[in-house]
């Protein structure tokens, strides 16, 4: 086992980590600004075919979302190990759950990317390419991929800087929306409050399972422990306070926009909260303000999430589940094979999933795609943290017993719900069950990945004690 498993607290070293490192300030620019990509912009068209009735489903996604970074704080404390998630099922269940984790894991941060880049570019063709010819927009994705690459490839202080320069920009657009929105609203937009013809349990749910991808990021400090100083202290903080400030802004800015944009519109719009502005002000200029605000946005989210995207396979090809050349670091410290990596499939997704469908339809298939790939990690670091606390309660280790073990099995159930509403509501079958053929596609191209790598792994350690 790796020194990066064994070692806990604030001396712990890992692969990569000497150099700049994030503080508090940093980690929590990471997880907020990893979080608010371009998700919640384009989310209430997404929402728009099950209508309202979503604000509930946005609330209780709010609430698992929460329950998930209590959970990746508590685990952190822990076991501040590189890789978050996949540290967690590792030391837990051995390195046949590990290796599924991480490529589950993987496949979250790369299709993740396609999807932020897919939203990103509806808010740059409020300005270009506004006939939105495919070809052009294919080019203009591939900008928003490589770009945040090239600067990852660049250096840790670099992805640091960026990261909270467009962090501030986009929670100001957020929280914008969320403040001074809730003045425009007209309550006769929330009527019908249930457009998708579903009864409301499974218009809620699915809901939920599209609104996760606007919280995927919770766990991104934790992922990124080796780049974050006093990772014990920071990382926990960082990932409750980053999220508790993200959900406010999401429910306001949320119900916002569906008080004051009717929902036959929002179903039919690719820049949602562009039109919001402009409804509030007339004319087009605080919706192009708007536009410009969301592609700083997303151009940050990707920054970070391309990040993640070698960050977590870096961590476990130091434990030898993923091939030696992801841990190699370039001469910026960053590790360039598993950025270039990632980016190339990230690219190869969205290009696959637009020979079929229009924009708006690839960024919902893509959400549902990383909705279920992220739900098994996050699923399973749940288990995780019900295993441990299980064990430290029988050998009378009880602190925080009850609130861990409650947050444990929130965070368990929401993830199953997250994985069983994952379908494209509204469309053919192939459409409708896009999301699951690409994921369990993706994921059997880990088998022989894994069958190549088995006699280069490590075996896991024990688990620290609890903290």
């Amino acid at each position: 086992m790796s020194d990066k498993v064994e070692v806990t607290g604030s001396e712990q070293t890992t692969t990569g980590a000497e150099g700049p490192k994030f503080g508090l300030p940093q980690a929590m620019a990471l997880i907020i600004g990893s979080i608010i990509g371009v998700g919640i912009f384009n989310l209430p068209t997404s929402l728009a075919a099950y209508g309202p009735i979503t604000l509930i489903s946005m609330a209780l996604t709010t609430v698992g979302a929460l329950a998930l970074a209590l959970l990746f704080a508590a685990l952190s404390r822990r076991l501040p190990a590189d890789g978050g998630p996949y540290a967690y099922a590792r030391v837990a269940f051995g390195n046949g759950l590990g290796f599924a984790n991480a490529w589950s894991y993987w496949i979250t941060a790369w299709a993740g990317n396609a999807a932020i880049a897919v939203g990103w570019v509806l808010y740059v063709e409020h300005f270009i390419n506004k006939g939105q010819n495919k070809l052009i927009t294919v080019l203009l994705v591939l900008v928003g991929l490589w770009l945040p690459a090239a600067v990852n490839l660049s250096g840790v202080k670099n992805i640091g800087s960026v990261q909270v320069i467009t962090t501030v920009i986009k929670f100001v657009a957020v929280a914008f929306v969320a403040i001074f929105g809730l003045f425009f609203i007209s309550s006769a937009n929330f009527t019908p409050w249930n457009v998708s013809g579903e009864s409301a349990i499974n218009a809620i749910g699915g809901g939920m399972a599209i609104a996760l991808f606007s919280y995927l990021g919770v766990e991104t400090a934790a992922v990124a422990a080796a780049k974050v100083r006093n990772p014990d202290r920071n990382i926990p903080r960082a990932t409750v306070l980053g999220t508790i400030a993200t959900a406010v802004v999401y429910m306001l800015s949320l119900t916002a926009v569906f008080g004051i944009v009717p929902t036959s519109k929002l179903a039919n719009a690719t820049a949602p909260f562009s039109d919001a502005v402009n409804a509030m002000f007339g004319g087009t200029w605080a919706g192009n303000v708007m536009a410009i605000a969301v592609i700083i946005s997303g151009l940050g989210a990707l920054n970070g999430w391309t990040m993640i995207c070698a960050e977590m396979p870096l961590a476990a090809a130091e434990d030898g589940l993923f091939p030696e050349r992801f841990k190699r670091i370039s001469k910026n410290g960053v590790p360039a094979f598993g950025i270039v990596a990632s980016t190339v499939l990230a690219s190869i997704a969205m290009a696959i999933n637009y020979l079929g469908s229009g924009g708006a339809t690839v960024f919902t298939t893509l959400v549902l795609m990383t909705g279920i790939t992220a739900a098994i990690p996050y699923g399973f670091s749940a288990l995780a943290q019900l295993k441990w606390r299980w064990i430290d309660q029988k050998t009378m280790h009880t602190p925080r017993f009850a609130r861990d073990m409650i947050v444990a099995a929130l965070a368990l159930v929401f993830s199953i719900l997250f994985i069983w509403y994952s379908r494209n509501t509204g469309h053919s079958f192939w459409v409708y069950w896009a999301p699951f053929f690409l994921a369990a596609g993706a994921m059997l191209l880990g088998i022989p990945v894994y069958r190549a790598q088995r006699r280069h792994m490590t075996r896991p350690g024990a688990v620290p004690p609890y903290r």
